[in-house]
């Protein structure tokens, strides 16, 4: 039983360090040979984790044989644009001003509901709103609405806007985020003078943070 467990673990942290390595993307994000390798992964991994007489080796070779695999494809992906397109596909036009391409949903194997359904999902539900839709390499479908269909933005109202920059996180759960501080140019004592602002220490403070225009945002701990 013991030996159950801790087959299990192992074969966790390896499948775990595994999955970093082969970046960030999620799931639903996954080019068709990285899915492919993600699935191999899990397969692999439940053998040895189950059957105590398979050696664990037999199932972390084969994994680490896989991520070699997908290193050098992403690597080919990178540098050929013919590779790419081969190994992933290219995106396709199932809606090309505003009129549906009969001939990409057949060569896609997508039905009009199927369409309509990810058409939803991106908050649009009429077709006629529709100037363009992209079926992306990775199964996501990008929409580009008509437009008089859009959002009106900033820029359509002429309006100038002052530059925001990024939020950073000063604090979380008590802890001083000392690399933060750094970026922005402060120190642990600056931070401790504005939070007694709040009438809050650091190590009482559930989340710190501090945007481009250096407004402070801070929440206290709750009393246990």
């Amino acid at each position: 039983m013991l030996i159950t467990f801790f087959r299990s673990i192992i074969l966790y942290i390896i499948v775990l360090i595994v999955m970093r390595f082969m970046g960030k993307r999620e799931i639903g994000q996954l080019q068709p040979f990285e899915l492919a390798i993600s699935i191999m992964i899990a397969d692999l991994a439940t053998i040895p984790m189950s059957e105590i007489g398979i050696p664990i080796f037999n199932g972390i070779i084969p994994i680490l044989g896989l991520l070699l695999m997908h290193i050098i494809i992403s690597g080919i992906n990178l540098k050929s644009i013919k590779a790419r397109e081969i190994i992933c596909g290219k995106p396709r036009i199932l809606i090309y001003r505003g009129k549906i391409d009969e001939k990409a949903l057949k060569k896609e194997r997508f039905t009009i509901n199927e369409l309509q359904e990810r058409l939803r999902g991106n908050n649009v539900f009429n077709l006629g709103d529709i100037e363009y839709a992209i079926l992306e390499t990775n199964g996501e479908v990008t929409i580009i609405e008509k437009p008089e269909k859009r959002g009106v933005k900033i820029e359509d109202l002429k309006l100038d806007v002052e530059y925001e920059g990024i939020p950073y996180d000063l604090v979380i759960d008590g802890k001083i985020m000392e690399k933060n501080l750094k970026e922005i140019g402060k120190d642990k004592i600056w931070l401790e003078k504005e939070l007694q602002k709040f009438h809050v220490r650091p190590e009482d403070a559930l989340v710190v943070t501090i945007d481009g225009k250096n407004q402070i945002f801070c929440q206290k701990k709750e009393k246990r």
